[in-house]
């Protein structure tokens, strides 16, 4: 049988204490995108950072693979390593560090090399960026620092783009984008996921918009920290006409 590329088994997570993960067990394989969808509250922001290994999120039970790798006692900056990328639902500005300067460490970090020359770094960013239509001076700006909310989740495409990961999670990257937006960020979503046929996602999202443009192999419905429901897109659009009440009774 064949191994799944991230695999979550009976997962039971924490946070100051208030057990918020109850149970969740998930299988992705190559390739395949997996949409999680809930209520507020429901831990979807809760799994994509104990998937990433965030010190604020302890797992009490179960575990996470990584091509059948256990991977709870691994610290964040090594799942990056290993290839597990998230985008986050409000990245952090840096002031005083461009985009090429923070690409070219991540980079090195993710591919096990003391250094890279920034014209390599440039050649490979200078690519994307067209594929991704986006503008050359991008480079050159500090990293979201004075970024509108489109482009710094386009830069987190950018960034997952280059990083080549195994499975990227996006966190409600479709959060405080309009239509438009929205539009452009899900275009690249797909340009990388043409180019990387083998990576694995999970789109975390409380929109049905985002799914009309990234349509997902599978789609869970999160409440009180438990997958109550997996299906098809259809289940999205259960949930963009009825809500979330139908699922609250689904016994886990």
């Amino acid at each position: 049988m064949t191994t799944p590329l991230l695999e979550l088994v009976d997962v039971h997570a924490t946070a100051d204490g208030n057990e918020i993960l109850k149970g969740l067990s998930l299988r992705i394989f190559e390739g395949e995108v997996h949409a999680i969808m809930g209520p507020n509250g429901a831990g979807k922001s809760t799994l994509a950072n104990v998937i990433m290994g965030h010190p604020g999120y302890q797992i009490t039970a179960g575990e996470i693979y990584l091509r059948g790798q256990a991977l709870s006692a691994w610290s964040p900056d090594e799942r990056a390593r290993q290839g597990i990328f998230l985008a986050f639902q409000y990245p952090e500005s840096i002031s005083g560090v461009s985009v090429i300067q923070f690409l070219r460490q991540a980079i090195a970090a993710r591919k096990n090399f003391e250094e890279l020359s920034v014209l390599e770094v440039r050649l490979d960013l200078m690519e994307w960026m067209d594929r991704l239509g986006m503008d050359p001076a991008f480079a050159e700006r500090h990293l979201n620092d004075g970024f509108s909310g489109g482009e710094r989740k386009r830069n987190e495409v950018l960034q997952m783009a280059l990083l080549d990961p195994e499975v990227a999670v996006l966190d409600e990257t479709d959060s405080g984008l309009d239509i438009d937006a929205l539009r452009v960020v899900a275009r690249g979503v797909r340009t990388v996921r043409e180019a990387r046929p083998h990576m694995g996602t999970i789109v975390v999202t409380h929109y049905v918009k985002l799914l009309e443009e990234l349509v997902p192999d599978h789609v869970h419905v999160l409440v009180d920290g438990r997958i109550v429901q997996s299906g098809g897109v259809e289940l999205a659009t259960v949930i963009e006409t009825s809500g979330y009440d139908a699922f609250r009774t689904v016994p886990a």
